[in-house]
């Protein structure tokens, strides 16, 4: 339910830049490395907006598989030492002896 109202925001914040853009309908130019072009303002915010919003999903993404598989192999480990505890342990005649 998080993750739905977190990307219904980022949604609200992308319609938000286009209306800003689309009320300025202004030619700006970019520049490349290697190149130069001219677009209009809405394009590049956008442009802009969404290669930051994937590029963050992307490290989000990546901290949350690696945080997802560190909790498997402790459940993994702690399932096995459950395991030992709940073990009955033999008693032999020597240990009643001592």
């Amino acid at each position: 339910m998080k993750s739905f109202i977190a990307i219904v925001i980022v949604g609200l914040f992308f319609v938000l830049a286009l209306l800003f853009g689309a009320k300025n309908e202004q030619i700006v130019t970019v520049s490349y490395f290697v190149a130069e072009g001219q677009y209009r303002l809405p394009v590049v915010l956008a442009v802009v907006f969404l290669a930051g919003f994937i590029i963050s999903w992307l490290f989000a993404a990546y901290y949350i598989v690696k945080l997802k598989m560190v909790l498997r192999k402790r459940n993994k480990t702690i399932a096995q030492l459950t395991d030992k505890v709940a073990e009955p342990v033999a008693v032999t005649a020597q240990d009643t002896a001592a």
